[in-house]
């Protein structure tokens, strides 16, 4: 699945102590192979490009409309 900006995109650890990462996809470098910019919960910008299987997109919920 291809990120888009706004996506979170989720981690996860190889490791079964360490705990994965979790951020938002704030720039799509290129889509493939994909390359995005993410900022992550702990604050922190990186540029990541992910290999098969280690990653999980989680799509941008659209925003509700508001009632009148």
């Amino acid at each position: 699945m291809i990120g888009k900006v706004g996506d979170t995109i989720v981690m996860e650890s190889e490791r079964a102590e360490a705990t994965g990462r979790k951020g938002v996809i704030k720039r799509v470098f290129q889509r493939q192979p994909p390359r995005y910019e993410v900022r992550w919960n702990d604050g922190h910008t990186s540029i990541l490009a992910p290999s098969a299987g280690c990653a999980r997109i989680e799509r941008k919920k659209p925003r509700a409309k508001a009632e009148a």
